[in-house]
């Protein structure tokens, strides 16, 4: 199923032999893959298969392995067995978490982490995928494209008007958003995003809703959520998970009349 070949459709600041190649299948996919705490199963021969540009949503109840799937596609955990490949060519269990996301894979957990003392503009600048290193960043200065690309994202996620605004008097939807702006700033080509809407007001939870369709078709975005209603009004697909495997797969109206998710949800 690996290609040798890389292509430069999608990451194309990467080396040639770490470009993304999604020719001949998703851009991102996990087979057979599973993980073990103390004899616990969190993930238990899980294959998961994402497209290009795809908007897909993770649902399942506690513990069925929702934080774990994130968890080795970014790095941070090592599965007992299994593959996860990023395209065809980019084996994403060679890599460590740094590597992953530079390689374009960025995740969003439920928490907002911005910093609360910078301003809205300031919190993207710092986004930048720029060289990070100490004296680069002191006497970095934004260029004129580094410029447009701020206001491009800041129009995005609808901060225009916050700019100038400290982080920490937004509200706790206007940081959710800020913190997928952040994201948006490393140019991801696969955004994790953690149960986005937990605490928003009705409005936010719309809001939010509209940015992440936005962003469909030029990133792939799994979203891990619990509120049915704002799954629905995003997904076209939904993948149900249950006690580390894929339980099943379709629309929201396909997976809700499922009888196996109805027990899992309901004990019924």
């Amino acid at each position: 199923m690996i290609s040798e070949t890389a292509t430069q459709e999608f990451g194309a600041s990467l080396p040639l032999d770490k470009q993304v190649d999604t020719r001949h299948g998703p851009i991102l996919y996990m087979e057979d893959v599973s993980v073990s705490f103390d004899g616990f199963r969190a993930l238990n021969h899980l294959s998961l298969y994402i497209d290009a540009g795809e908007l897909r949503c993770l649902i399942g109840p506690n513990g069925a392995g929702k934080t774990t799937l994130m968890d080795v596609i970014t790095g941070k955990t090592k599965p007992d067995s299994g593959s996860v490949f990023f395209g065809q060519t980019i084996d994403l269990l060679q890599m460590d978490e740094p590597a992953i996301a530079q390689a374009g894979i960025c995740r969003k957990f439920q928490k907002p982490s911005v910093f609360d003392a910078l301003t809205v503009f300031e919190n993207l600048e710092l986004a930048l995928k720029t060289d990070k290193r100490t004296w680069p960043t002191l006497f970095h200065r934004l260029n004129d494209e580094q410029r447009d690309r701020i206001h491009d994202v800041l129009q995005t996620i609808g901060l225009s008007a916050l700019q100038r605004q400290p982080a920490g008097t937004l509200s706790h939807g206007q940081k959710q958003w800020l913190e997928i702006g952040m994201l948006l700033m490393q140019d991801p080509q696969v955004m994790l995003v953690d149960e986005p809407i937990a605490g928003m007001t009705h409005q936010e939870i719309e809001r939010t809703a509209e940015l992440l369709l936005s962003l469909q078709g030029k990133h792939s975005i799994v979203v891990v959520e619990h509120d049915m209603e704002f799954v629905r009004s995003i997904a076209r697909t939904v993948t149900v998970l249950h006690e580390g495997s894929v339980l099943t797969e379709g629309s929201m109206d396909e997976v809700q009349n499922d009888p196996r998710v109805i027990q899992v949800y309901l004990g019924g």
